[in-house]
């Protein structure tokens, strides 16, 4: 028991201390980030372009799953083309950057940096794969409300503001992965993981990419809990597809998309996010 508490003050001291001043500095430079003139280029002529600045887009805009829904609608709204529209969904939730930089001090950056640059890809490409097969008629007439884009400066006041509202949505969810984390790593022996989510059971990989869906664990969770599963011998494919996966899609984002998609475009989103944590579960097994 005491070295369970051990483990998880541990863990949760260091997560908290990166967090807080992570998040505070990404509150600050936020409010200096030309939203108008992102959204202009995001439906100029040159589509590379305007997708890599969707992607910069998702990463400034710190949103989970649920919360990417609201925004989403707003480009629909202003007419910002529906492959652009489409990466940025895909792109935002796996893209936080208070979580990205967690991840890098806790999982190394080596692994932050392909993790990044294998779900920018994917976003991309399955974006513009959906806009070529025609998904955009299963887009439906919808107005949804309840995002608003702020003009106003950030100051230090409202940074802290900021910071401290961050923490009551995701903060808990590091604690609990901060928990669970600590519970394999007291509970669970080395060589159980070892033998059975090692490195040659491939097949953990699509069913991790299937199973992430519906547990709706936010990569929030999933950065302590993937560094102990590592540290005892997980293989990093499936990890990866699974913190893809319940970071790409989730059942209540699943069910908001539904009422503002048609079923065949919700159906080609989750197909979506399990071939992308797959895919991207494998690059990670073979590298």
């Amino acid at each position: 028991m005491m070295d369970f508490l051990k483990s998880f003050l541990g863990i949760a001291a260091e997560l908290t201390i990166l967090f807080i001043i992570i998040s505070f500095v990404i509150s600050l430079l936020q409010g200096y980030i030309p939203y108008e003139k992102i959204e202009r280029e995001l439906t100029g002529s040159n589509k590379f372009s305007a997708s890599i600045i969707a992607i910069v887009f998702a990463f400034i805009t710190p949103f989970c799953s649920c919360s990417t829904i609201p925004v989403v609608v707003n480009m629909l709204k202003n007419r910002i083309p529906f492959s652009i529209t489409m990466v940025f969904l895909f792109a935002s939730p796996v893209l936080d950057p208070t979580i990205l930089t967690i991840m890098g001090v806790v999982m190394g950056w080596k692994v932050t940096v392909l993790y990044t640059l294998i779900t920018s890809m994917f976003s991309i490409l399955i974006g513009y794969t959906l806009d070529k097969l025609g998904f955009e008629r299963y887009v439906k007439n919808v107005v949804m409300k309840g995002y608003e884009q702020s003009n106003e400066k950030f100051n230090w006041k409202y940074a802290v503001g900021e910071t401290l509202s961050l923490m009551k949505s995701v903060y808990p969810y590091l604690l609990i992965g901060a928990l669970i984390g600590a519970a394999i790593h007291g509970l669970v022996p080395t060589h159980f993981i070892t033998e059975w989510f090692g490195q040659d059971n491939w097949w953990l990989i699509p069913i991790a990419a299937i199973v992430g869906i519906p547990l709706y664990i936010r990569l929030s969770s999933m950065i302590p809990i993937s560094q102990i599963l590592i540290a005892k011998g997980m293989a990093l494919g499936p990890v990866m597809a699974l913190m893809i996966s319940s970071a790409g899609a989730s059942l209540p984002e699943v069910v908001l998309l539904k009422s503002i998609f048609r079923k065949q475009l919700v159906i080609a989103f989750i197909l979506s996010v399990i071939t992308m944590s797959t895919v991207s579960g494998f690059i990670f097994f073979l590298v």
